[in-house]
């Protein structure tokens, strides 16, 4: 995957997740949409619950080694490693992003 911005990152999270009419606001700090038929703020970066939720809805594999926290997802066939070194909740939403991402961006491109 390229080096995307977290925006970009959000924006293809929110469209694998479901989240609908999402756009990027400021003002919250993440992806204003609704999901479910309820408005959400959708933010994996910083949300534990976001990120939860998004990894349960894509059926994610997370796998914790020393140094990194390995998220897959068998129905996109994508793994993203991230560093724990820093902080490893961190890590762990930023890879769930990224991988939400990826799928995000195969189902763009595929038509979904």
């Amino acid at each position: 995957m390229t080096t995307q911005t977290d925006q970009e990152l959000l924006e293809l999270a929110a469209y694998a997740a479901g989240v609908k009419n999402a756009r990027w606001s400021n003002g919250f700090g993440g992806m204003a949409g609704n999901q479910d038929g309820r408005p959400v703020i959708f933010n994996p970066l910083t949300s534990d619950a976001d990120a939860f939720r998004l990894m349960s809805r894509l059926a994610m594999r997370i796998t914790y080694r020393s140094v990194d926290v390995d998220v897959s997802c068998f129905a996109a066939c994508c793994s993203e490693y991230v560093p724990t070194y820093k902080d490893a909740a961190e890590a762990t939403r930023r890879a769930i992003t990224r991988a939400a991402a990826a799928i995000g961006q195969s189902m763009k491109e595929q038509g979904k």
